[in-house]
């Protein structure tokens, strides 16, 4: 129990009392989820691929998203990780393709231009078709800072740049948002229709 409960401590938003209880409800659950369970998390490297032209995770290469001849290959929306692309797919909202960047800078953390695909980037966008490109990295430090560096280096290609809105959330309360938020939602305003 100790070991399945540190192994699963040290996943992403798991903390003590999470891993604790997970590794109880797994030690009660039917065998035959826990051979589904097992049998997944085995598999997933063997059967996953980074995609040769966007650098998402998907089961062939390119994937769906690249291939897909409907797509608008003239727009690209550059984010810092697969999950931030299968949000924005989610949401229906964009009909282009994307770029992975593989993270944000964080020089901290050892990760500088060279370690993301900003060059990869940069070369899509050098060998034509494209018209605008959308920064769409997390509204923090370290996102902001990416966006600033792509934009300057993008900046004398001809493509349109452009940054994802920021703001108040659909249902938000303002009384409770920070005050960033607030500034940034009063910057970001758009006219009513």
């Amino acid at each position: 129990m100790q070991r399945l409960a540190a192994a699963l401590r040290r996943l992403p938003g798991v903390g003590e009392k999470s891993a604790a209880r997970i590794a109880y409800f797994l030690l009660g659950a039917p065998d035959e989820l826990i051979g589904e369970l097992s049998d997944a998390i085995a598999r997933i490297k063997a059967d996953t691929v980074i995609c040769e032209s966007c650098f998402n995770l998907g089961v062939d290469s390119p994937c769906a998203i690249c291939a897909n001849p409907r797509r608008d290959s003239a727009s690209i929306c550059v984010v810092e990780e697969p999950a931030d692309l299968a949000s924005i797919e989610q949401s229906g909202s964009f009909k282009g393709l994307y770029h992975v960047l593989g993270g944000a800078l964080s020089p901290i953390d050892g990760m500088g231009p060279e370690t993301l695909r900003i060059g990869e980037l940069h070369s899509r966008v050098r060998a034509g078709g494209v018209r605008e490109v959308i920064l769409a990295t997390n509204p923090n430090a370290e996102g902001d800072a990416t966006a600033h560096f792509i934009a300057d280096r993008l900046r004398n290609t001809g493509v349109a740049l452009t940054r994802i809105a920021y703001g108040m959330p659909l249902g938000g309360d303002l009384e409770y948002a920070d005050h960033v938020t607030i500034g940034r939602s009063v910057e970001n305003r758009r006219a009513l229709d």
